[in-house]
């Protein structure tokens, strides 16, 4: 697989999944050994979400996420949920990966995530 068609399968499990009501590629970058994306969707009960993706190319011809967040939110703005593995909780075990959650943005120790499974982790939350 490489990057294009990572991208094209983020793209098609987004017309697939029943909870994506809508979604809109805000940016959408491909090179042969990386690439980036960024989608703003709407999940069902009209839930925004806006999630970021930095991809790689290794050499076993596998798609490695480097960075990522991913960033739900209720119907009035406030924080839901965010995944992200920004370096900023160095005392959590799991670091970088970690989740922020609830409008007080308490962070809790996380795994290495991408778009197929914070989709299959969202319900949980909404």
């Amino acid at each position: 697989m490489n990057i294009s068609e990572y991208f094209k399968a983020i793209k098609t499990h987004l017309l697939a999944e029943l909870l994506v009501e809508n979604f809109q590629i805000v940016k959408e970058r491909s090179a042969e050994s990386d690439g980036h994306i960024r989608v703003r969707m709407t999940l069902s009960g009209n839930y925004p979400m806006e999630f970021s993706e930095y991809v790689q190319l290794l050499p076993n011809g596998s798609i490695r996420v480097i960075t990522y967040s991913y960033h739900c939110a209720d119907t009035d703005g406030n924080l839901i949920v965010r995944w992200d593995n920004a370096p900023h909780f160095p005392d959590l075990p799991g670091f970088p990966h970690h989740r922020h959650i609830g409008a007080s943005g308490t962070a809790e120790s996380g795994e290495p995530m991408d778009i197929f499974s914070v989709l299959k982790d969202i319900r949980q939350y909404l």
